[in-house]
């Protein structure tokens, strides 16, 4: 995973600028979240998941942002070098100053609320949500999400709440949850989110790494 480019059945993704290197997280996310014709992806570091939202949606414009330049010049990068260059964007900016309207958000945000920050800046700032609060990301995910959209995220189990509480603050409704384990025997590590304006009925699903369904979401993405 720390290599300077991780190859995917259409795309390669190089990441010596990045901070955040290609992970489980960003792939899951990206294989799961439902789509639109006008996607963001917020805080897209590599362009990995808006790269995949572009394969998954043909008739899709993506946009990715970040406020990390070296995240900015790799992610232009990477779509340049994709089959998908034509439908995405990628721009330095802070989702407090987008603007738009989206039926699409896609987010694998900050997660380290309370922990001690890193000695790289850079991986603090990919890493910490004082970069990227929960609340933030709710109110302004609100506001640029069209009225039938949907936002979609991975968290840490542990993060589960306090975004779920930040996001019902806000006005959402989670419709989706898939709880993702590393063995079937032991307690999700991870989760990945969905919210939307209105209210209906909840899906939840479970997923295990390397399963037979996890194979079978990401077959069109992994060697």
């Amino acid at each position: 995973m720390a290599n300077d480019y991780f190859r995917f059945r259409q795309f390669a993704v190089h990441q010596s600028l990045c901070a955040m290197k290609v992970g489980t997280d960003g792939t899951l996310l990206g294989c799961w979240a439902e789509g639109g014709r006008r996607v963001l992806d917020i805080g897209t570091g590599t362009g990995l998941i808006a790269l995949m939202m572009a394969q998954r949606f043909p008739d899709a414009g993506v946009t990715g942002i970040d406020i990390d330049e070296g995240a900015v010049l790799q992610a232009c990068q990477n779509v340049a070098e994709s089959p998908f260059a034509r439908r995405i964007r990628i721009e330095r900016c802070d989702l407090t100053d987008e603007q738009g309207e989206y039926d699409c958000l896609v987010s694998n945000p900050p997660y380290f609320v309370d922990s001690l920050a890193s000695p790289d800046a850079r991986r603090t700032m990919a890493r910490h949500a004082d970069t990227l609060s929960y609340a933030a990301l709710m109110s302004h995910g609100w506001r640029l999400l069209s009225d039938g959209g949907v936002l979609s995220v991975v968290i840490p189990f542990d993060c589960k709440a306090r975004l779920e509480t930040e996001a019902s603050l806000a006005g959402f409704f989670k419709t989706r949850e898939c709880a993702v384990k590393t063995t079937p025997a032991k307690s999700p590590r991870r989760y990945l989110l969905a919210f939307r304006k209105h209210s209906q009925k909840l899906e939840r699903g479970e997923l295990v790494i390397g399963s037979e369904a996890y194979v079978e979401l990401t077959k069109e993405f992994y060697l």
